[in-house]
């Protein structure tokens, strides 16, 4: 059986009423996303990106949000001189979703492949 990787697949709508991941579930998926961190009780993942300076930052910060409308999975986003914190959750359930680990994957893919121009 061949198993998807996460980059792949697409974020499918969430409409409540479901039951989020158990830290278990949550550290199954985190291990295909080894840079983030399952916090708060494994609510939510976060994860620190680096960069030279804000404006690089603030590139990166586009790109996410581009890809977050794209997907319909929005992250909290944290960014100043040098760095982006990304966070996610699915409010709706309170907690952690496969969507979660989706954008993740697709997050640090856009990290990976960033080209900052001058």
């Amino acid at each position: 059986m061949t198993v998807t990787p996460l980059v792949a697949k697409t974020c499918t709508p969430c409409r409540g009423g479901i039951p989020p991941l158990m830290p278990d579930e949550a550290a199954a998926f985190q291990k295909q996303v080894p840079g983030w961190a399952v916090e708060d009780e494994a609510r939510r993942i976060e994860r620190t990106y680096k960069f030279k300076n804000f404006a690089e930052a603030f590139t990166f910060v586009r790109k996410v949000a581009d890809l977050a409308e794209a997907e319909g999975h929005h992250p909290d986003v944290c960014f100043g001189w040098g760095y982006a914190t990304v966070s996610l959750q699915t409010k709706k359930i309170r907690g952690l979703h496969e969507n979660d680990f989706i954008m993740a994957a697709k997050i640090d893919d856009l990290a990976e492949n960033l080209s900052i121009g001058p």
